[in-house]
């Protein structure tokens, strides 16, 4: 651990989602770790660090236990770190505006281009209705507890998280001008153009909160400059593109690109769990010769459809392949309450059923398709690969493209978008496919199971390295020191 990680800082995190989630089981209250990447790439923090978290309450027993707790209170960790949670409770009908309109899939849609603006999105009232009565309140109540919480720990920087809480910095600036702010932004920053989709007063108060914090991170140099494009465009702010940074109304924000690590040490541990291993001794039973694989979310922005395709296009091309390859698709239910999102999984099931009815045979199913919330499924899967498919359309990084990599056995080939935002880190020993391109991704897809054995030696070699040296603990020290930064600057 660096000096930066072990000199513990008072830190004040705000995030939609919390570290830990309350439930009901046989009428006693149980806690369970949080979902969702931010939360984990997170918890490093509350290990060495004075960490308060904001976050708003999901579930019935997390506004339970904010209606029975004033204020923040002491939680602990898996592992027994003490960090203090303050939970937020909303009106239902205001969050569903804020999360399941908004948040999601509108501003999800935009920053991925999922939209072709020939047909979508056809805005009426509800998309306005969803800003003011859904997007504004939430962020308004977040941002009122981090206030408080700032009155109980005045010396905390505070670190927002993710698209779900554009609004809420300039709100904390407003009142305490003197406060230290980042924001780190997990998904992709689309350039100007594409912003005009939305209407001009949306589009201004998201880039002007971002703006009101002292530093805004993304994952990769591609979003951080398409985010100075547009803070000059939209804004009309002074941008100096060299050394990253803008000043708008006074302000001066530096942007930066942070591309987040994964924990060796965790997926070390993970490769020998007992039912990691049972996991994957009932794949390998039944695997083919050579196995393709993908581990996704059931997101639109996942490109799952169009990978299937490209993998019947691949056995229509190959015959030879046909009993020897096969495809295993381990799949995490992504926002089923959200219409085009349970429309996206209905079409996943659709064309998995195409391609085994048209090439299948009674000793061979080319494509196996299993979609639950279970971790150390795709772990087992991470194990036995000879290709990964990662064909996002876009991307704001794709851990799956890092984590395989550290538990791999069997040389395994990355087949990769260059739309996803580990390509700047991975591309040079990925095969590199355009997310749009079908014929060229069954094209990237024979390459890969056919590459010359030492050749695949050297690619998953060189990726491993690259992961085991840049952990998600650099990326936490890259964040607290740029906090330092600015506070020495001051």
């Amino acid at each position: 651990m660096s000096d930066t990680t072990t000199n513990r800082r008072k830190l004040l995190v705000v995030f939609n989602r919390a570290p830990i989630s309350y439930a009901r089981e046989g009428g006693e209250r149980v806690a369970r770790r949080g979902g969702g990447g931010v939360v984990t790439a997170l918890g490093g923090l509350l290990a060495h660090h004075d960490v308060t978290w904001v976050a708003s309450a999901m579930t019935d027993e997390d506004r339970a236990v904010a209606a029975e707790r004033d204020g923040s209170f002491v939680e602990e960790t898996a592992n027994g770190a003490a960090y203090r949670l303050r939970l937020v409770a909303h009106d239902p009908g205001t969050y569903e505006r804020f999360y399941s309109v908004f948040a999601n899939p509108t501003l999800w849609f935009l920053q991925h281009y999922l939209w072709g603006l020939g047909a979508a999105p056809d805005f009426g009232p509800e998309l306005h209705e969803a800003w003011s009565d859904g997007y504004v309140p939430v962020n308004e109540a977040l941002a009122s507890a981090a206030l408080e919480e700032l009155d109980r720990e005045p010396e905390a920087a505070v670190l927002f998280h993710d698209y779900h809480l554009y609004l809420a910095p300039q709100l904390v600036r407003a009142a305490r001008p003197d406060v230290v702010t980042s924001h780190f932004v997990h998904i992709p920053w689309p350039e100007p153009d594409y912003w005009h989709a939305l209407p001009e007063g949306l589009r201004v108060a998201i880039h002007e909160g971002l703006l009101a914090n002292d530093v805004v991170g993304f994952h990769t140099d591609r979003w951080r400059q398409a985010f100075l494009l547009a803070a000059g465009h939209l804004l009309g702010a002074r941008v100096d593109r060299d050394a990253g940074t803008v000043e708008h109304r006074g302000h001066k924000t530096r942007v930066v690109a942070r591309p987040i690590g994964v924990e060796p040490a965790e997926f070390d541990r993970l490769r020998e769990d007992p039912a990691v291993l049972e996991r994957e001794a009932a794949l390998a039973a039944r695997r083919p010769e050579q196995l393709v694989l993908r581990v996704d979310r059931t997101d639109p922005s996942k490109n799952v459809v169009r990978g299937f395709r490209a993998f019947a296009l691949l056995l229509e091309r190959h015959r030879e392949l046909h009993g020897r390859v096969g495809m295993v698709a381990l799949l995490a239910p992504s926002r089923q309450d959200i219409p085009l999102y349970a429309d996206y999984v209905a079409e996943i099931e659709a064309v998995v059923r195409e391609v085994n009815e048209r090439f299948g045979k009674d000793d061979w199913q080319p494509v196996e398709l299993d979609i639950a919330d279970d971790f150390l499924r795709s772990v087992a899967g991470y194990k036995q690969f000879d290709v990964l498919l990662a064909n996002p359309v876009f991307d704001g990084l794709n851990l799956v493209a890092k984590e395989a990599f550290l538990v791999n056995e069997r040389d395994g080939v990355l087949v990769l978008s260059e739309n996803a935002g580990a390509h700047a880190e991975l591309g040079d020993w990925a095969l590199t496919v355009n997310p749009l391109d079908v014929s060229g991704q069954a094209d990237a897809l024979h390459a890969a199971l056919t590459l010359e054995p030492g050749e695949r030696r050297r690619r998953a070699a060189a990726i491993r390295e690259h992961v085991r040296a840049h952990s998600i603990r650099e990326w936490i020290d890259a964040q607290l020191a740029d906090l330092d930064a600015v506070r020495s600057a001051g």
